[in-house]
């Protein structure tokens, strides 16, 4: 009994001596979601892609846009859901090489009616903030200068649907973009960022830099209001602890920006003057 005891006095001093940490990262954040490798050639991939993009964009604009076709368009858009999924896939294979599971880096399901509706609320308050910052952000960036508005007339011509199979075909698009997007930069980059740096803030920023530059069509101004609104969205999943209402506030958001684009492009600009 008293070796007992002074065993026990022992071992809660040495708890009592032993130095206090901070809060620790979720531990899922404390390993890598897939191998380095893996992330490496990701990351490539979607600055290569944003590269040519740019590319594409800047030749179209040159051009004539009205040449090409709404059914052309529409098929345009199939092409990019099928990229949207091979991304997915390619995740998919990284996170099975650790034994990770998509379903994780979304948080898994809702358990009840009121889960969905919460999360509902949350992605539409989300998505009317990040609207009207955004909106205040693109005035300070120079976005609704004269010589701003005529670049972004050009490139509404090349993206914005021109028929409603077009529009349906961007709907389409939108809602992929919003969930794998959701799941590639905030679900497996913004973690595996994380757990590379030990750091979950520094984790988002790089993540959300990665959003930004993977836009390169959108221009460099564009590019960094892109990248500012990926740190929302991470800020949103950091603190929800899951993907779904980033999800569903992301492929709404773009939703709604191809049906805005829908509209002008049969309407036209507002006049500038």
């Amino acid at each position: 009994m008293l070796n007992d005891s002074m065993e026990n006095i022992s071992q809660q001093q040495a708890i009592d001596s032993a130095p206090a940490q901070g809060p620790q990262p979720l531990d899922s954040e404390q390993k890598l979601l897939a191998p380095v490798w893996h992330t490496i050639v990701l990351v490539a991939a979607l600055l290569a892609n944003s590269f040519l993009s740019a590319k594409l964009m800047s030749t179209a604009v040159g051009n004539n846009a009205g040449a090409i076709s709404a059914n052309g368009q529409a098929a345009g858009y199939v092409v990019n859901i099928g990229l949207e999924f091979l991304i997915l896939l390619f995740v998919w294979f990284g996170l099975r090489l650790h034994g990770m599971k998509i379903r994780e880096l979304i948080g898994g399901r809702w358990k009840t009616p009121e889960d969905f509706l919460i999360d509902v609320g949350i992605a539409a308050g989300f998505l009317a903030a990040s609207w009207l910052i955004l909106a205040g952000l693109s005035f300070a960036l120079g976005l609704s200068r004269a010589s701003q508005l005529e670049e972004t007339k050009k490139m509404v011509g090349v993206i914005a649907p021109r028929n409603w199979v077009a529009l349906l075909s961007f709907f389409a698009l939108s809602t992929a973009a919003g969930f794998i997007e959701e799941i590639v930069f905030r679900g497996y980059l913004q973690r595996q960022f994380a757990a590379w740096t030990k750091n979950t803030s520094l984790g988002l920023v790089i993540s959300a830099l990665c959003f930004g530059l993977s836009h390169g069509y959108e221009g460099i101004r564009r590019m960094v209001l892109i990248a500012i609104f990926g740190c929302m969205f991470g800020l949103l999943a950091h603190f929800r602890k899951n993907l779904r209402p980033g999800m569903m506030a992301h492929a709404a958001f773009d939703s709604l920006e191809g049906l805005l684009l829908y509209f002008i492009s049969r309407k036209g600009f507002p006049s500038m003057h």
